[in-house]
């Protein structure tokens, strides 16, 4: 029974890579899908999210199914735990893109904003992009120096939205009412891919070291204030 406990364990997490990189994809494509205007791209976005959902609905009931007939324990318990909240992280992750592409084809055969506005967002989406591949990266390494650099991105992404918010507000750029409604649409749902992305590589760094305190997050030559 345990060999085969460890079996459905090892395809659970193949699931979740799988997830992982579809969601990956999704982002890549819907951020490629507002820069260039590119209708079929964002099609297919909205398409696969359905496959995305399938995802999650498959690793739940796996995840359940494996809880109520084996009852883990310890770090089988953990595995399985995370495995359901990380599976929902990339669902809404998914869901993210998703709005993405609609944006951009709701305003396609022209891009979704113009000027200093266009610029930032197109930052905002390669760095989201960014982030999604190294939390794939970390998932399947367990390189827990990946959790410290998709913060720092992360941030990055803060200062992005705050870039917006500054262009609208104070610099007062040039932008039709629509463009404006949909900068602020896109620049919240890239800035929250990236807090997504922070939250699973959390879950992540809860697998692998079942630190709860998330102590984990600090560099070595940061202090623990917890011992300070």
């Amino acid at each position: 029974m345990r060999e085969i406990f460890h079996r459905e364990l090892e395809e659970l997490g193949d699931h979740l890579v799988e997830m992982g990189k579809q969601v990956a994809a999704a982002i890549a494509k819907a951020g490629q899908a507002m820069r260039e205007a590119d209708l079929q791209l964002a099609e297919e976005v909205i398409d696969d999210d359905n496959r995305i959902d399938d995802l999650e609905d498959h690793i739940e009931q796996m995840s359940l199914i494996m809880l109520a007939r084996q009852q883990p324990v310890a770090t089988d318990l953990r595995l399985v735990v995370s495995a359901i909240r990380l599976s929902a992280t990339l669902e809404r992750m998914g869901d993210l893109a998703r709005h993405v592409a609609l944006v951009a084809r709701s305003r396609y055969p022209q891009q979704a904003s113009s000027g200093p506005m266009f610029d930032t967002l197109t930052e905002m989406s390669l760095v989201a992009e960014d982030i999604a591949t190294m939390l794939v990266d970390l998932m399947v390494n367990h390189d827990l120096e990946l959790v410290h650099r998709i913060a720092t991105r992360d941030d990055s992404l803060d200062a992005l939205l705050r870039q917006t918010f500054e262009l609208l507000l104070v610099q007062n750029v040039e932008l039709s009412r629509q463009e404006v409604v949909d900068a602020v649409l896109l620049s919240r749902f890239l800035e929250r891919l990236g807090d997504h992305c922070v939250s699973g590589a959390k879950r992540v760094g809860y697998l692998v070291t079942g630190d709860l305190d998330a102590s984990f997050l600090l560099r070595d030559d940061e202090p623990d204030s917890r011992h300070s």
